[in-house]
């Protein structure tokens, strides 16, 4: 399936976002403070999310996105396929393309990172960082758990709020789990398109949505990953420290979803299925408000450990890894 596309519709479809492009041009000055920048707009996510932020509901806080650096991956086909026409349709929005990440951090407060690659992150993260600017990274924040340890470490040197986040953690039933809905969580399945990109962590460029969901309601401390792989689908299953299980079906075949279900105490719940983003820039904007991150970098890091045992899995057959690995 086409990710991009299926992630594009529903959220357009689900929010009433085709919003004409003069109704969010910019009719008033920006407050200082709440001036936004976008970095990398080789993604969807960089339209959307500008289309939310500017469409002056209260929830945005009076944020508005006013400039943007177009790139993003130097070579991933897909990302610069979509740059040109998100590029255009970001500059409609009344957005100022500037031609470097200093230019940009000279006319902004805080930052989005949405460049689809998280390999060049890093290196387009640091300037951010070094300003003091918080800064939200979209998922994946790294290409690998390596990636992603070096950027939590940059930002903590320089003292910089950030947190990264896939939008199924803020989904309303996921939410609910987490709320206590169906008492103490006993266990979980989820579901994800799972479409791999050869510099990236298997795991990490498109199942991390239904990695992240299982995380965030099974919480912290699973302790051994196993995976099966086929060409169309893989199950990875994680076994936490109290016996707890929780799996990721990844398709890469057929219909598809990002969806589960939560197993607790007192009932069972479903978690999902995908239906916007809105959840997702709410909490943006109050981290850019508070520089209180809602995902700490050791869940994230942890998350990218399980992924990395996945692959580690993969090589070794289906081998059980137990975390932490060494090395």
């Amino acid at each position: 399936m086409n990710r991009r596309s299926f992630i594009y519709s529903s959220v357009l479809s689900s929010t009433g976002l085709v919003v004409a492009a003069r109704d969010l041009s910019f009719s008033r000055e920006v407050e200082n403070g709440k001036r936004v920048g976008i970095i990398g707009l080789d993604t969807s996510h960089s339209e959307v999310f500008t289309r939310m932020i500017n469409s002056g509901s209260p929830d945005m806080n009076g944020y508005r996105v006013i400039a943007a650096y177009e790139l993003g991956s130097k070579d991933i086909a897909s990302a610069l396929n979509l740059r040109p026409g998100v590029t255009a349709k970001v500059r409609e929005m009344g957005v100022e393309i500037v031609d470097s990440i200093e230019a940009l951090l000279g006319k902004v407060d805080v930052v989005l990172l949405e460049s689809n690659d998280g390999r060049p992150h890093l290196e387009q993260a640091l300037p951010v960082f070094k300003a003091g600017k918080r800064i939200f990274i979209d998922k994946p924040v790294a290409a690998s758990l390596d990636g992603a340890k070096a950027i939590f470490k940059a930002a903590a040197q320089h003292n910089t709020p950030v947190f990264t986040s896939s939008a199924l953690r803020f989904d309303a039933n996921v939410r609910q789990v987490v709320g206590g809905s169906i008492g103490n969580v006993t266990g979980a399945d989820v579901y994800t398109p799972a479409e791999m990109e050869p510099h990236h962590s298997d795991l990490a460029w498109y199942a991390i949505h239904g990695v992240e969901m299982l995380f965030t309601v099974m919480g912290p401390g699973c302790k051994s990953v196993s995976r099966t792989y086929r060409d169309g689908t893989d199950l990875t299953v994680g076994v936490w420290s109290d016996g707890r299980i929780g799996t990721v079906r990844g398709i890469r075949t057929g219909a598809s979803n990002i969806a589960g279900t939560a197993f607790g105490t007192k009932g069972i719940a479903p978690l999902g299925p995908f239906s916007g983003y809105e959840p997702l820039v709410k909490q943006i904007v109050t981290f850019f408000e508070t520089g209180k991150v809602p995902v700490s970098p050791a869940e994230t890091l942890e998350i990218f450990s399980f992924i990395e045992a996945a692959d580690l899995s993969r090589k070794k057959g289906g081998k059980t890894i137990q975390l932490p690995m060494n090395g």
